[in-house]
């Protein structure tokens, strides 16, 4: 129902958002079955990798620059520029820090995500990294700390646990990275594009106050929300509260089994507008969007 008719409620359920960074992070550990006795081995190499410390972030950006085809990505043709480098190596070094300190928080997911947004293009220098560098650079990462560790240990079923272990969690942090590489792709893909301003503290948590989203022809609101919020997922926690649906399948052999998935609705007081117009009154989350039209979220009170 449009018009001035309202629609029904569940007309302002988002759904099919993708995991929040915190929620895969700790999904895929649990898949990899990242536990206490990796952990415990991969804590007795954590000293080999940190003596080869500076030797791996140096060596990394100099593998960089004498790969044809990064150093083009990163302007480096004719050689590193001085403050670039030093950037990306700082970038670099927290990073290896974090992970050989065994950092398993959800802070660090988030990080992970961003920094796989910033690799997309969405860095403070907009540089595209495509992706097949970045699972590379982890595959590098893994190659690096298994010559370090193998070269320094006799015991070989330590290595091999260590390494299974550092492994897991070196897939954890490629696939947080991706995860966030893809939204960034994904806010960019589309034949226009369509502001969509916060007010309020969102602009403080993303630092901005309106963001393009590209869509492609006969985009609704649900579209232009879905990838705002997968860009954007520390949002949903302020804008949604979440509701947990029912689904049922049929089996292999047909038995009807129910699983449960999580949508979203605007929390009390939050006014999302098309163009001005509280979308709930607007067609709601099925509204059809084309160019020159605007989206606004609004906390409570404006």
């Amino acid at each position: 129902m449009d018009g001035g008719e309202g629609v029904h409620a569940d007309a302002m359920l988002l759904t099919d958002l993708a995991p929040a960074p915190e929620e895969e992070w700790r999904r895929l550990r649990s898949f990899l079955d990242l536990n206490r006795q990796d952990l415990a081995a991969m804590a007795e190499t954590v000293e080999i990798l940190m003596r080869h410390g500076t030797e791996f972030v140096v060596g990394a950006y100099d593998y960089l620059l004498n790969f044809k085809e990064t150093a083009e990505i990163l302007g480096w043709e004719q050689g590193p520029d001085p403050e670039h480098l030093a950037e990306r190596r700082r970038f670099f070094t927290i990073w290896l820090a974090r992970t050989i300190g065994l950092d398993l928080s959800d802070d660090l997911a988030r990080y992970l995500y961003r920094a796989g947004k910033y690799h997309a293009g969405h860095g403070p220098r907009h540089i595209h990294v495509p992706e097949v560098y970045v699972s590379g650079a982890i595959s590098l990462a893994q190659a690096n700390f298994a010559g370090y560790i193998a070269a320094e240990l006799r015991d070989a079923a330590l290595v091999a646990r260590a390494l299974s272990g550092w492994h897991k969690l070196l897939t954890m942090h490629g696939h947080l990275m991706s995860a966030g590489y893809h939204a960034a792709r994904e806010l960019d893909a589309g034949d226009f594009a369509l502001p969509v301003e916060v007010y309020g503290r969102l602009r403080t948590l993303i630092e901005a106050e309106e963001v393009s989203v590209k869509l492609g022809a006969g985009s609704r609101v649900e579209h232009a929300l879905r990838k705002f919020f997968n860009y954007f997922p520390e949002l949903r926690r302020e804008v949604f509260d979440p509701v947990w649906l029912d689904e049922y399948r049929p089996d292999e052999e047909g038995t009807p089994w129910m699983r449960v998935r999580p949508a979203y609705r605007p929390r009390r007081d939050w006014n999302i507008r098309l163009n001005g117009r509280n979308v709930e009154y607007a067609g709601g989350l099925q509204a059809a969007l084309v160019p020159g039209d605007r989206l606004s979220i609004f906390p409570p009170g404006r």
